[in-house]
């Protein structure tokens, strides 16, 4: 982009910024990703700023914006099933109810502290039941790559778990499933 480019964007941004900002946190309703989508918005008009119609960027601001809020409605919702599911999957390994909770609860808040990424590595090899071939398509990779990112994800979460407590961790690890576990 040069210079004038680079005002143009300036001057789209100081005149749409409430526009859209407004818009996304009527729809979003308080969520904490208001300024995160409202940001994505602008971010995606600055990488596509050819197809920003001069006459019409607030529609297309606002469409980039419906778009990025379906996306993020959609993580939110296979991150909280994904935790349901891994949360599900590890009572059955349990003796005891309480350890159970206490092994889901930490495999929710390491599977939390993850990337992005890894969650949707994860999400779609154990929610999703997706073999290593469906899910590579998914990511537009290979197979062997896939593999290589689930077994990386795996370990990642490993690491946010304390592998040294009692089995309760660890039998919560066994629900990741995998030769790796």
């Amino acid at each position: 982009m040069d210079t004038s480019d680079e005002q143009r964007f300036t001057e789209l941004y100081r005149e749409h910024h409430p526009a859209v900002d407004a818009y996304v946190r009527r729809r979003l309703d308080g969520s904490h990703a208001v300024d995160d989508v409202v940001a994505e918005v602008f971010l995606t008009a600055w990488r596509r700023w050819g197809e920003v119609p001069g006459d019409a960027a607030l529609p297309w601001l606002y469409a980039t914006g419906r778009r990025l809020m379906a996306n993020a409605r959609r993580s939110d919702q296979r991150r909280v099933s994904l935790v349901e599911a891994v949360g599900r999957q590890g009572s059955h390994r349990v003796d005891d109810h309480a350890d159970g909770v206490v092994g889901q609860e930490a495999v929710a808040a390491a599977f939390d502290a993850l990337r992005e990424q890894d969650r949707e590595v994860l999400g779609l090899a154990l929610w999703e039941g997706l073999t290593a071939g469906q899910a590579a398509k998914v990511l537009g990779c290979t197979t062997a790559t896939f593999h290589v990112r689930l077994h990386r994800a795996r370990t990642r979460l490993r690491k946010h778990l304390d592998t040294s407590s009692t089995g309760t961790v660890q039998r919560a690890l066994t629900t990741l499933g995998g030769a790796d576990a």
